[in-house]
């Protein structure tokens, strides 16, 4: 049927074209205290065809998948492309790629999610929360578990033909406190546990009965935590916390689409633009930062074999000791910066939600490098005299370029003279995104280095959503402002 659709859409005059048959399954099971809250379960089956014609996009797509719909769709596509045509400013141009004649690839999923009983996710997180409700003051508790496995046949006229599984895997759990006088309530979100590219596997390993006491203590812990005092502080950023700082201020900057304005309804566009004034010019952050995009990593959110343009996962730096090296890119996008970057290739960032969405540019792994020195958390506290340690994400905002921002967290404790003191709470840090990256003076090491991530980062118009993770290690900034978020204060 791929290669039908092919020869349907060169028929209809198409000097290229590639198709997707997917079908993705997806499941989330959902409690509170002791009783599921939802529970659903969806497959979604069908094609969707690309063309160009006349160096225009045309995109059409179908859940039937039979001959007569297969060569009427890719018909369609034809005429969308046509009709996109008028609007053209300059054709589309695709970069090389050597065609993959049978590529196979499938996420390291030991055990299949979908496989495993209901009954058996529900158990689980039942049990859970009742271990977080044992502890005193802890009053409330959610918990989930959210599975996605997608199954895609990719064909282009290039001669590429790819087979590819990915399996996600989301457990998750909420633990609010409330002070007996119900004046205060906090909560503390599992964040030690992260989204993974893997299978049940990494439920099991997670061990949500066993941590759930210690993240209720937690929650509880911050109800009698002294409000933190405005100023300046030396921040030590765990990975649970930075990799969300990550996300926001340099993964999403670094979508060539938005630096270049093709991407404005949703985020916004980029601080980093235009690419002549930012590539191996502009300074994003001090020398000791390296950041390397990748779908390579093995279990992490974002690695494939090959991406929905038919490029292989790629991995390369956006950053090099500070300075901004390259961007994001798809098949369709290489020609705008392969001049000032010398990369004549898609560093493979072609992603489509689903069959029926058309593919564009989204975010790879983008990872904070380790440093040379294997420092752990620690090193950093005992090498800091006043500060904050922060750990888990929390709420967030950032402007439109990506440029001003202020992060929260979930657990912060203060270090005087390199000890950590006191919980505090009502912690959120400001920064502009150059200022704050270059005020980072101590990274972590390898044996430091952690992957968080994101099961649904939302980007287009209409939406998409993808998953992306992000690795780092802890890392010391200097001087960073902090205000209290308290009422009244």
């Amino acid at each position: 049927m791929a290669l039908l659709a092919l020869d349907a859409a060169r028929s209809a005059g198409a000097s290229y074209a590639d198709v997707r048959v997917s079908g993705v399954r997806t499941q989330s099971v959902e409690t509170r205290e002791n009783r599921v809250t939802d529970l659903s379960d969806g497959e979604s089956f069908g094609f969707g065809i690309r063309v160009l014609v006349g160096g225009a996009w045309g995109f059409a797509a179908s859940r039937d998948l039979s001959r007569p719909e297969v060569q009427r769709v890719a018909r369609a596509a034809a005429q969308q492309a046509r009709a996109n045509r008028r609007a053209l400013e300059r054709p589309i141009v695709l970069a090389p790629a050597d065609p993959v004649p049978d590529g196979r690839w499938s996420s390291p999923a030991r055990i299949d999610p979908f496989e495993v009983p209901v009954e058996q996710k529900v158990d689980l997180l039942l049990r859970a929360n009742a271990e977080a409700l044992r502890v005193r003051g802890a009053r409330f508790v959610s918990s989930s578990m959210d599975f996605v496995r997608d199954e895609r046949t990719y064909a282009n006229t290039d001669g590429t033909f790819t087979v590819q599984t990915v399996v996600r895997s989301d457990p998750a759990m909420t633990v609010t406190a409330v002070a007996p006088d119900a004046s205060d309530f906090q909560s503390r979100q599992s964040d030690d546990v992260q989204p993974m590219g893997i299978g049940y596997e990494h439920v099991e390993q997670s061990d949500f009965i066993g941590n759930a006491p210690r993240w209720a203590e937690e929650a509880v812990q911050k109800l009698s935590a002294r409000s933190v005092d405005a100023g300046s502080y030396d921040l030590v950023l765990h990975p649970t916390h930075l990799w969300l700082t990550i996300h926001e201020s340099i993964g999403h900057p670094t979508e060539l689409d938005r630096a270049l304005g093709y991407e404005a309804n949703y985020a916004g566009t980029s601080f980093l633009a235009p690419p002549r004034d930012i590539i191996n010019r502009f300074r994003f952050g001090s020398e000791i930062m390296s950041v390397q995009a990748d779908r390579r990593q093995p279990g992490s959110l974002s690695a494939i074999g090959w991406d929905d343009d038919g490029v292989p996962a790629d991995e390369w730096l956006l950053i090099r000791n500070g300075i901004v090296t390259d961007y994001q890119t798809t098949r369709d996008q290489v020609a705008w910066i392969s001049d000032l970057t010398g990369v004549r290739r898609s560093h493979g960032c072609s992603y489509a939600q689903t069959w029926a969405d058309v593919q564009f540019q989204r975010m790879p792994n983008v990872s904070l490098l380790p440093g040379e020195q294997d420092l752990s958390a620690e090193d950093l506290i005992a090498a800091t005299d006043r500060g904050i340690y922060i750990q888990g994400a929390g709420a967030y905002s950032i402007d439109h370029q990506r440029y001003n921002f202020q992060f929260g967290g979930q657990v912060f404790h203060e270090i005087h003279n390199g000890r950590l003191g006191a919980i505090l709470k009502d912690v959120t840090y400001q920064a502009r995104t150059p200022d704050f990256w270059n005020a980072m003076d101590m990274i972590g090491g390898r044996r430091s280095y952690r992957l968080g991530g994101s099961f649904t980062d939302g980007k287009g118009q209409p939406s998409q959503s993808n998953a992306v993770s992000h690795g780092c290690p802890p890392a010391r900034f200097r001087n960073v402002t902090v205000i209290n978020t308290g009422r009244g204060r």
